[in-house]
């Protein structure tokens, strides 16, 4: 038997716009600076104009954050979007392919009006963990090479095979034979500001003040000392944040669609083909970041497709390449505290005023201080436990993990994605060869001390296939209930479910005045009921 408090949250964020803004200030300044360096990257990566992958933060920020149901993911460029775009640009010229990008997103508010968002819900939680795993070890072999100075490959880039036949390990080696000295002094200044402020305790409680900021700035200034006293050492040219020069705000209308090509059906296609893999790579992406979320929130999927397709519909009318949630920025804004979408909102904004007011200072921004940055991103999504964590879970657990972390990465996003539910459906599918659809009843009294009571009876097994039907069942129960959870007559709760069900005790039901008793319901890690 567990209990819930029924005490409000202390920490739990609030609803109002702006008032976490103690957490979500200092938060999108750091996501701003991430997403900087990786707009531009991806841009010029895509066969773009650079300010293309800025228009697109920029807008992925300050429109799609609000239109989204999603409290912490963080749209922009996408590094799994680059072949797409680079084909559909050849293919179809600039003009055309914005118009592409504007038809892409009226098929994402369409798909999110069909309610097809609901495809996140059955995504294994294995796979989504080895997805945060991918990414954080990509971060990692990807910035080691800017952290010593060797910035021959674009920030943002996740390929595994790179141009000349090169990969990413070969990178890595290439990398490790030629530092920079000034640049390993700087990210070594770096990772010591992020590791070390935490841990000093008058330091660790300036929410306004957060390390990643701070290691930024200490970069900037430890460089212009070099260039005073040791310029042999200080990193210049493509070690620096490249970043246009801005006049005006004529310079965010990069280009205009080709409306004259309405009629060439290539552009419907290459519309279909932007709208189904961006729409795919957010859905993972937001259910990602949900795992992340220290409270456990649900973003509302559909409403997520219908905000990126607006955001796609205006970034392609400015001239921008098409986007994504991300799961950098995300990560990047969950590890930097940030609470609401305010923080994405903020993030979107400063790069608009950073661009147009701060391009010096954002120039004179080192690219081994932010390694140092997305260094740490990477551990956090990466760390040595999950893995023990999760071969401890078993077979059916540890393989679609694993096998998602190697697929994407030596081959992209997508690819490892399918690889991994692959695998998770081998498992699901032996589960239930005896295993009966998921039947819950609910029982509703009034009189429960006061308190509107919900009864939910788990059947005899309760498989993956069970994860979105119990989800929900658990968020529609009304503020102030009382809520009984029966395993009794469980012989079998899939690990995933049980995941839900105890996200929901100790995260879900105190925020919400709920009051939970569980009956018969194993802990995370054990999925046989013993009675």
């Amino acid at each position: 038997m567990e209990k819930a408090s029924t005490a409000k949250h202390e920490h739990e964020p609030s609803r109002r716009p702006f008032s976490d803004l103690r957490h979500d200030f200092p938060a999108s300044v750091v996501v701003a600076l991430v997403a900087l360096p990786l707009c531009l990257g991806i841009a010029i990566a895509s066969g773009a104009p650079p300010m293309a992958g800025l228009v697109t933060g920029i807008v992925g920020g300050i429109v799609v954050a609000w239109l989204s149901g999603a409290s912490l993911a963080v749209s922009g460029p996408a590094a799994g979007l680059t072949v797409v775009v680079i084909d559909a640009i050849h293919s179809l010229g600039y003009e055309g392919f914005l118009l592409a990008v504007m038809l892409a997103g009226a098929i994402q508010v369409i798909l999110g009006f069909a309610r097809l968002g609901i495809f996140g819900y059955y995504i294994p939680n294995a796979v989504i963990r080895g997805m945060l795993a991918a990414i954080g070890l990509i971060l990692i072999l990807k910035q080691i090479p800017h952290a010593v100075g060797f910035d021959k490959d674009y920030e943002g880039d996740l390929a595994f095979i790179q141009d000349g036949g090169e990969n990413t390990f070969s990178i890595l080696i290439s990398a490790l034979g030629q530092m920079h000295v000034g640049a390993v002094l700087i990210t070594i200044l770096s990772l010591s500001i992020l590791l070390l402020m935490p841990r000093i305790p008058v330091l660790k409680d300036l929410r306004w003040l957060p390390a990643p900021l701070v290691a930024v700035l200490g970069g900037i200034v430890f460089n212009r000392i070099l260039l005073d006293y040791a310029p042999e050492w200080a990193v210049a040219g493509e070690r620096l944040v490249m970043l246009p020069v801005v006049s005006d705000l004529s310079v965010f209308m990069v280009a205009a669609p080709d409306f004259s090509q309405w009629t060439n059906l290539n552009i419907y296609t290459a519309a279909g083909v932007l709208a189904v893999v961006a729409s795919i790579e957010t859905i993972l992406c937001v259910e990602a970041v949900d795992k992340l979320d220290p409270f456990k929130r649900i973003t509302p999927t559909n409403r997520e497709l219908k905000a990126q397709g607006v955001g796609n519909i205006i970034a392609g009318f400015l001239g921008g390449i098409p986007m994504t949630a991300v799961i950098v920025r995300g990560s990047a804004n969950v590890h930097s505290g940030g609470r609401t979408q305010a923080s994405a909102f903020l993030h979107g904004v400063w790069l608009l005023l950073a661009v147009w007011f701060a391009g010096d200072l954002l120039r004179s921004i080192p690219l081994a201080t932010l390694a140092g940055v997305l260094l740490v991103v990477g551990y956090k999504l990466a760390p040595i436990s999950i893995f023990s964590q999760m071969y401890k879970l078993g077979a059916p657990q540890f393989l679609p993990f694993i096998s998602t972390v190697v697929g994407i990465l030596v081959t992209d996003l997508l690819m490892g994605i399918c690889i991994g539910l692959v695998v998770a459906i081998f498992y699901i599918l032996k589960e239930n060869l005896s295993t009966p659809y998921f039947l819950h009843h609910m029982e509703e009294h009034p009189d429960a001390g006061g308190r509107f009571l919900v009864r939910l009876e788990l059947s005899e097994n309760v498989s993956f296939l069970n994860k979105a039907a119990v989800n929900r069942a658990l968020h529609d129960i009304r503020e102030g209930a009382y809520v009984e959870i029966d395993g009794a007559n469980s012989r079998h709760i899939h690990h995933d479910v049980l995941e839900i069900i105890h996200e929901f005790v100790q995260a879900v039901a105190p925020a919400r005045d709920i009051e939970v008793k569980l009956s018969s319901i194993p802990e995370i890690g054990s999925t046989s009921v013993s009675h």
